[in-house]
């Protein structure tokens, strides 16, 4: 399917236009080829007879079920992807892109790029002007994500090389590096020079021994407003007067860390706290507020 991200002005559905169909909770994609069937366990959908609809318009399958015909969101194409790796959840995408501070015109570095999710989302960041370079030490993830590309019309905005990152790579001047990779504290130092002096790195990462390693040498070599957290995701089970969270949800899937590149190649120390005066009472929260602050 290739990706249309909204920005016409059509309303209605056209012939061979991609659709997101929506039954209740469960959602499909599907393509309005005419003279064809959607089927679905609730009945068929004929394809022709959505052409020329409005989006957002109520419909019946074969058996009488209701359903919602819709223009696809970019995280419908990317929740559905072909894939071989995990997944990287809309939570965590949307949370590396301003992190790691990328939008139009940047020039951004993926190590890892497995079925290539994140790498549609820096695709479409960087836009046109922009571009993405894609390592991977697979073969079959480099010719999966470029699938995933093409079939979403972004494959021109990626390069896609088969490369082991901690070895060192190509690109220049970046603005951001993106590590989706086992160790990414082995990227840190081979792609330090990669980077514009105040560039952005980010690493993802599933365990808190990774998180360790890719912190201390992050400090090691000189970057700052160096950070390491998770996000959860709990929805709503909402109804009137017994709202309440669900029990399910996106729970752990891993650790951003993110920091910023300087001209150092050692730590920097940042000056101590100012010391109280006597007349200042510092209380327990003080202290543990201050191991807060980005050094």
């Amino acid at each position: 399917m290739d990706l249309n991200l909204n920005t016409d002005s059509v309303m209605n559905v056209r012939p061979d236009a991609d659709l997101l169909i929506v039954m209740g909770r469960r959602s499909y994609l599907a393509r309005a080829t005419p003279g064809s069937r959607f089927h679905t366990d609730l009945g068929y959908i004929e394809m022709s007879g959505l052409i020329g609809k409005p989006y957002g318009t109520e419909l019946k399958t074969s058996t009488g079920q209701s359903f919602l015909v819709l223009r696809p969101a970019f995280r419908d194409y990317t929740e559905k992807l072909s894939r071989t790796t995990q997944l990287i959840y809309p939570k965590d995408a949307g949370a590396i892109l301003v992190w790691a501070d990328i939008r139009e015109g940047k020039r951004v570095l993926e190590a890892g790029t497995g079925s290539g999710a994140l790498t549609c989302y820096l695709a479409a960041a960087v836009g046109e002007s922009g571009h993405v370079y894609g390592f991977d030490v697979r073969q079959s993830s480099i010719e999966k994500t470029r699938e995933n590309l093409r079939m979403r019309g972004l494959e021109n905005r990626v390069t896609l090389e088969l490369c082991d990152v901690t070895l060192g790579a190509k690109p220049n001047q970046l603005d951001a590096l993106v590590l989706d990779m086992p160790s990414p504290w082995l990227g840190v130092t081979s792609l330090k020079g990669n980077l514009r002096p105040d560039g952005h790195f980010l690493a993802f990462v599933p365990t808190m021994n990774q998180v360790e390693r890719t912190v201390g040498a992050l400090l090691q070599a000189g970057y700052v407003r160096v950070e390491a957290f998770e996000l959860i995701q709990r929805f709503m089970d909402a109804k009137p007067n017994a709202t309440r969270p669900k029990t399910a949800g996106v729970f752990h899937t891993g650790y951003i860390i993110s920091g910023r590149n300087t001209l150092l190649d050692r730590p920097f120390l940042p000056p101590p706290p100012p010391r109280p005066l006597a007349s200042e009472t510092v209380t327990s929260q003080d202290f543990f507020d201050s191991l807060d602050k980005p050094g």
